[in-house]
């Protein structure tokens, strides 16, 4: 961290994303046609995702332990999620999330529709970003109205 800046959460840091981009993206939405402006910003995001995986990687070590110590605690920092583990194992890492204070906050800010390309569509790209050797796997979201968050993160098998 850059001296004289202060550590925050995933979450403040997703807050104040959220109150910048938000107008932004609507701005782009009505002037480019929604498709075509969230297809960008999905794009962008996903990109920024994926090389913050990579920073995660060369400050941490890759493989799924460093993921659980150094990611997953750290998307779950001031308890930003309610999480009820499936499996923890050196294979895998599965977990659902039943509380989840980011879909809460878009919900707030009054773009709950934009929530889901804003944060949990990074998932996937950090993942790839921070170790090619895992998998990421989810078929709900709080955030687009499941009743969980199921996420997988294994090794992928060889083959």
């Amino acid at each position: 961290m850059k001296e004289g800046y202060k550590e925050i959460t995933l979450l403040q840091q997703r807050e104040i994303e959220a109150r910048v981009l938000a107008p932004l993206i609507r701005a782009f939405c009505r002037e480019f046609g929604e498709e075509r402006a969230l297809g960008v910003v999905r794009r962008a995001i996903q990109d920024v995702a994926r090389e913050a995986g990579r920073a995660a990687a060369a400050a941490h070590g890759g493989g799924l332990e460093s993921l659980k110590k150094n990611c997953i605690a750290k998307f779950n920092e001031g308890g930003a999620l309610t999480v009820t583990p499936r499996r923890d194992d050196g294979e895998c890492c599965a977990f659902d999330v039943t509380r989840c204070k980011f879909a809460e906050l878009y919900r707030e800010l009054g773009c709950a529709d934009l929530g889901a390309a804003l944060s949990c569509e990074r998932d996937a790209a950090f993942l790839e970003g921070f170790d090619e050797g895992l998998e990421f796997e989810r078929s709900e979201t709080l955030m687009e109205g499941g009743a969980r968050c199921d996420f997988c993160y294994r090794k992928r098998s060889a083959g």
